[in-house]
């Protein structure tokens, strides 16, 4: 295996061109995202138009045909200038584009990438329910039952990043109620299949820019074509696709955190109190040293891991190293971005607690890390459990 511990030209290249877009077009939006719970609707045609979505699906359909450390950059990127935008981007690009791309039909993946790579549909994923958090499967409500060659769905996912625009979901259902996990089948879902519906819309802490609802399926009616996968096996899916989905949403952390520290930077230089700039005071720049420390420790673990994923083979995720290293990745990620948010809020001192300062936006984001893609609790079980094995 191929351990690399630099970016090559071109991963350079690509995490520059990001860092670029998501200061210009990026950064600009995020204020306002923040303090309205505003969608900029727009964003995503443009990052299309930058080769920045549908990133890992082939060319062939519209996609840009990087592979997952590429890929992950660009979160990576996002994750310092708009971080709401992207878990979007994230949202979209791999927990619903890169899922179809990898697990469905030739007849699904014509008919539906074109449209998700250009920027003209928006793409979500539906598996938690009101019900049910870590136990997304155990606990699944939402039915799925035949009816010719269609199925009628009934039920309703809660905390949907994208819902409230979304135009596609991969939307998971219960097709054998008597069968467990086992009874699951993933469907490709639209907009324009009748009961199709959005219940409420969240208002968050943090990320507040990215929206956030609940979908609610009533006897929406699903063309049998748009099962993604085999029928029943939809947790295959689910456990495939987990392990990059936590494996790309780590950068989003290391994106925070490397923001975090060029801020607190910045601000320590400026800010003078006793006759003198606080970066002159040991006390900071030790956490500034703590704080650097930990970001760069953040960064080589997780582009290891997504150079990992990168090469998995099809059909690897959900088991063995890959699925231990990817709930290490994104949970070492999310509590030290965890602990630089916290110095860098101790830096700004009661600038950074007002809420309109950048250093409180980044702030808030800071515990759904802990919580989305399964808990730090679940992680830690996912490690252990391996390790033990």
């Amino acid at each position: 295996m191929n351990h690399q511990f630099s970016l090559n030209e071109e991963q350079q290249a690509i995490l520059d061109a990001a860092d670029q877009f998501g200061r210009d077009v990026l950064y600009p939006l995020a204020e306002k995202m923040d303090n309205e719970e505003w969608w900029p609707e727009e964003a995503f045609k443009k990052m299309a138009e930058f080769g920045m979505l549908g990133t890992t699906v082939d060319p062939k359909y519209g996609g840009a045909g990087l592979d997952y450390l590429s890929s992950g950059l660009i979160a990576q990127a996002f994750g310092r200038w708009n971080h709401a935008m992207a878990l979007s981007w994230v949202a979209h690009d791999n927990l619903c584009v890169d899922n179809l791309y990898r697990n469905g039909s030739e007849y699904l993946k014509t008919k539906y990438l074109p449209n998700l790579c250009n920027g003209e549909h928006i793409g979500c994923l539906g598996i938690t329910e009101p019900g049910a958090g870590s136990d997304a499967l155990g606990s699944m409500r939402t039915s799925a039952v035949k009816d010719g060659d269609h199925y009628i769905l009934n039920g309703s996912k809660l905390y949907i990043t994208n819902g409230p625009v979304a135009d596609v979901a991969l939307v998971y259902a219960k097709t054998d109620l008597n069968a467990g996990n086992k009874g699951i089948t993933a469907f490709l879902v639209d907009k324009t299949m009748p009961g199709w519906g959005t219940a409420q819309k969240l208002i968050k802490m943090g990320f507040r820019g990215s929206q956030t609802a609940e979908l609610v399926f009533e006897n929406c009616r699903v063309p049998k074509e748009n099962i993604v996968g085999d029928e029943g096996r939809g947790h295959i899916v689910v456990m495939s696709g987990l392990d990059f989905e936590r494996a790309m949403i780590a950068p989003i952390s290391v994106g925070m955190s490397e923001r975090a520290l060029e801020i607190s930077l910045e601000f320590s230089k400026v800010r003078e109190q006793f006759g003198k700039s606080i970066s002159s005071f040991q006390m900071i720049q030790s956490k500034l040293a703590d704080m650097y420390v930990w970001t760069e420790t953040s960064k080589t673990f997780v582009h290891k891991v997504l150079a990992e994923a990168s090469q998995a083979e099809k059909g690897q995720g959900g088991r063995g190293h890959i699925h231990i290293q990817a709930a290490a990745a994104v949970m070492y990620a999310a509590n030290m971005c965890n602990k630089v948010l916290d110095e860098m809020v101790q830096i700004h001192g009661g600038n950074g607690y007002i809420w309109e300062s950048e250093s409180n936006r980044l702030y808030r984001g800071n515990k759904l890390l802990e919580i989305g893609a399964g808990t730090t609790e679940v992680r830690k079980l996912i490690i252990s459990a391996g390790l033990l094995r």
